[in-house]
């Protein structure tokens, strides 16, 4: 989706005139957010084009991630995929099964006590990311048709030496 249709959809929940008079821009100019930007003068470089200029400019990924936290959500990276056609379904959809199993296995293991500690809750966390990461990455393989190339970190623990990509 382009950035105008998104423009184009939030309006139908909202008048494109009271988003200008809250903003103070001229309505106009709200309408031409939503319209595809043509050699003609038509569409107009909206907001969110120009965010994602900026985070593309400052290569700075907590500009997602403060806006995702802003609306009560995180940002999840969604992980390279080339598939190619091969079909390895079954094994794909155990190891998804695995790794939830896993995550549900280390929930459990850190609330024997009827509490869960800080690192444990950060442990977890990781490992809720890993899992959502590779479900996204079975998906988008779905998508294509292939589940030959899906990358699995099979280390059991194993801490990313890059930073989060999530809020909590």
């Amino acid at each position: 989706m382009e950035s105008y249709e998104v423009f184009k959809e939030a309006f139908k929940n909202c008048s494109p005139k009271a988003v200008a008079a809250e903003l103070g821009v001229s309505l106009s100019l709200v309408y031409k957010w939503a319209q595809e930007q043509s050699e003609s003068g038509s569409g107009s470089r909206n907001p969110l084009d120009r965010v994602l200029e900026i985070i593309r400019l400052t290569e700075e990924e907590r500009i997602i991630e403060w806006l995702c936290e802003k609306c009560n959500g995180y940002f999840v990276r969604n992980p390279p995929t080339s598939c190619e056609q091969g079909f390895e379904v079954l094994p794909a959809t155990n190891e998804i099964v695995s790794q939830f199993s896993g995550l549900l296995a280390q929930i459990s293991q850190a609330a024997l006590d009827s509490s869960i500690t800080l690192d444990e809750a950060e442990d977890i966390r990781e490992q809720w990311d890993r899992l959502k990461c590779f479900g996204e990455g079975f998906v988008r393989c779905c998508e294509e048709g292939d589940f030959t190339k899906m990358e699995v970190d099979k280390e059991e623990g194993k801490k990313d030496d890059q930073p989060r990509k999530t809020l909590y």
